[in-house]
C-alpha cells in the first residue's frame, strides 16, 4: 500500500472518536434511560436540543485532535526505513496532526527504530496545546447559550461557586456537559481523588472571596453566600470495578467521605470565624455511565444525608412525553418528596428557596445531558471506564472541558499528592503500559503575570515535581514508560500551558 493509501485509511479510521484500543469498547447495554413503546421518540421537552448540537460538535472537533495520533504513527513507523523518511514523516504529521514532530526522534530511526512511546507522548501533548490554544473558539458557540452563569448564580444567592469533583477523568465534562455551567469567574473548580479535598485550603479559598466580598470586588455579592459543591460519582452498570477508584469502588464510602469532608469544611470555618460564617454545602453523585445526577438535597439547616436525594435518571424517565410546564410540576414534587423523606432520610424541612431554585436548575439542565448521552452514545457511554490521554500533575488546567481527556493528581509536592498519583499511575497501567505505550505526565503550574518572579518560581515548581515523580517512579523512568512534559500558566494574562524544556523554555510552544 503507498503513502496516499496509507493516509486515505488513516483519515477514514481517524474521523470518529472512538476508543484507542480495539479491545477498550465492548457493545453498549441497552439504553438505561430513554424506554419507549411504539411510536415514541426519545425527545424530552425541557432538553435544549441546539446546545447539544453546538456541544457535539465541540466534541467531536476536540477528540479529533487526539483520534488521529495513533493511525498516523502507525503509517510513519511503516515508512522509518524509506530514503527519505524524515521529510515524508513529517509532511504526514502536519497533515494529519497540524505540527512537526521532533527532528531528534526521526534522524536516527534507520538505526535505532523509532522511539513510538516518546513520539505518542509528544503528540499528546501537541495536540492538548492545539486545544488550549483554540479554546475561545472552540468553546464560544455553547457558552453563549448557557444559562447557569454568574448572573443566575446570584439570584440563587451565591457569590462563588466553588466545585470538587472526583480526579476521575469521566468528570472532566462536568461543567459544560453534566450540569450545564457556564465557566465565569465566580465558578471555581479543583479536583481531587474521591472528590477528597483539602478542607484547610478551601478554608484560605473562603477566606480570599470573603475579603473580595467584604472589600467590594465581587459584584452583587453583599448579601450572598459562598457554595461549596462536592461532586463523587458511581457506576451504574459495573459498580463494582468502574466505581471511584480511589474508594476501591464502595459507592457508600465515596458518598460519606465526600459528605463528611463538607461538613468539615462548614465546622472549620464557623470554629475559626463564628457560627453563621460557614459556606452553604451541596453534594451531587454522578453516574459515570449516563452522566445523570443524584442531588442530596439540604434541610432547613443546611444539613445533608446521604439516604436524601433526587435521582435524575428517575426524572427523566417518568417526565419524557410531558409538557414542560407539567414536567417542572413533577420535578418540583420529586424535589419537594426529598424534603419531606422520613427514615435515614429525614431532615429538618424544606432547604432555603435559593437552594432550591439551584438545584431545581441543576436537574432540569442536567436532562439535556442524559438525552444527549442518548442521543450520540446509545444511552449509555461504550467506554465506562477510564480512558484518559494522559495525567495532569500540580494544577488542573481548565481550558479544555471533556470526559475522559486526562487523569488529574493534585499537588504541590509528589509526596502530598501521592495517592493521587498512584491512582492515576494504575489507571495509565491498564490503559497505556499494557499497549507498550509510556504514560505520558503533564507537570503544570499556574503563575501570576502581576507578581514578579512568579513565572520563574512556577518554573523551579515544575522542575522539582518532575525530578520528583521520576524518583517516585523509577523503574516507569528507567525502561521509557514514563514522559513528563512541563508547562506553566498566566492566572492574569494570555499565556496558557507553554511548554517548558529541561533546562530551556521552549517559546516556539
Amino acid at each position: 500500500m503507498n503513502t496516499r493509501k496509507r493516509l486515505a485509511a488513516m483519515r477514514a479510521a481517524g474521523q470518529a472518536p472512538g476508543p484507542r484500543h480495539a479491545n477498550a469498547a465492548p457493545a453498549p447495554l441497552p439504553n438505561p434511560a430513554c424506554v419507549i413503546g411504539p411510536d415514541q421518540r426519545c425527545e424530552h421537552a425541557l432538553v435544549d436540543q441546539e446546545l447539544n448540537r453546538r456541544l457535539y460538535a465541540y466534541e467531536q472537533r476536540v477528540r479529533g485532535r487526539f483520534t488521529a495520533i495513533v493511525n498516523t504513527l502507525k503509517v510513519i513507523s511503516s515508512l522509518q526505513h524509506e530514503r527519505d523518511f524524515v521529510e515524508r514523516a513529517q509532511h504526514l504529521a502536519r497533515e494529519c496532526l497540524g505540527y512537526d514532530l521532533p527532528v531528534t526522534l526521526l534522524e536516527d530511526a534507520w538505526v535505532t527504530g523509532l522511539d513510538l512511546r516518546a513520539l505518542h507522548a509528544h503528540c499528546v501533548f501537541r495536540s492538548f496545546k492545539q486545544s488550549v490554544d483554540q479554546a475561545d473558539a472552540d468553546q464560544a458557540p455553547w457558552r453563549e447559550r448557557m444559562t447557569l452563569d454568574a448572573t443566575f448564580f446570584q439570584s440563587c444567592g451565591f457569590h462563588t461557586v466553588d466545585v470538587s469533583p472526583c480526579a476521575d477523568g469521566r468528570l472532566q465534562g462536568l461543567l459544560p456537559f453534566v450540569l450545564r455551567l457556564a465557566p465565569n469567574d465566580a465558578v471555581y473548580v479543583k479536583a481531587y481523588a474521591g472528590a477528597m479535598f483539602d478542607v484547610e485550603a478551601d478554608v484560605a479559598d473562603w477566606t480570599h472571596r470573603e475579603l473580595d466580598r467584604l472589600s467590594g470586588g465581587i459584584p452583587g455579592g453583599e448579601d450572598a453566600n459562598y457554595l461549596k459543591i462536592a461532586v463523587y460519582h458511581f457506576s451504574t452498570s459495573n459498580p463494582c470495578q468502574q466505581g471511584c477508584a480511589a474508594h476501591g469502588s464502595n459507592d457508600l464510602q465515596a458518598v460519606e467521605l465526600a459528605l463528611a469532608r463538607l461538613n468539615e469544611l462548614r465546622a472549620a470555618v464557623e470554629n475559626t470565624f463564628g457560627r453563621g460564617a460557614a459556606p452553604d454545602i451541596l453534594l451531587i453523585g454522578m453516574d459515570t455511565d449516563t452522566d445523570a445526577i443524584r442531588v442530596h438535597v439540604p434541610d432547613a439547616n443546611g444539613d445533608i444525608s446521604p439516604h436524601r436525594y433526587v435521582d435524575n435518571a428517575t426524572l427523566y424517565r417518568e417526565t419524557l412525553g410531558m409538557l414542560p410546564d407539567t414536567a417542572r410540576a413533577h420535578i418540583d414534587a420529586a424535589v419537594a418528596a426529598a424534603e419531606n423523606a422520613q427514615g435515614w432520610g429525614h431532615g429538618a424541612g424544606a432547604c432555603p428557596p435559593g437552594m432550591r431554585r439551584l438545584i431545581l436548575a441543576l436537574l432540569e439542565a442536567n436532562l439535556s445531558q442524559i438525552e444527549f448521552v442518548v442521543q450520540h452514545h446509545a444511552g449509555r457511554y461504550t467506554v465506562i471506564g477510564h480512558d484518559e490521554a494522559f495525567i495532569c500533575a500540580g494544577e488542573a488546567t481548565h481550558y479544555v472541558q471533556l470526559r475522559n481527556k486526562y487523569y488529574y493528581a493534585h499537588l504541590d509536592t509528589v509526596e502530598e499528592g501521592a495517592a493521587d498519583m498512584d491512582v492515576g499511575i494504575k489507571i495509565f497501567t491498564g490503559l497505556n503500559l499494557r499497549h507498550g505505550l509510556a504514560i505520558p505526565v503533564l507537570v503544570h503550574f499556574h503563575y501570576s503575570s502581576r507578581v514578579p518572579g512568579a513565572r520563574e518560581r512556577a518554573i523551579l515548581r515544575c522542575r522539582r515535581v518532575k525530578a520528583a515523580i521520576a524518583a517516585r517512579y523509577p523503574q516507569l523512568h528507567t525502561l521509557g514508560q514514563l514522559h513528563c512534559q512541563m508547562a506553566v500558566s498566566d492566572l492574569h494574562g494570555s499565556e496558557h500551558v507553554t511548554f517548558i524544556d529541561d533546562e530551556t523554555e521552549d517559546h516556539g510552544h
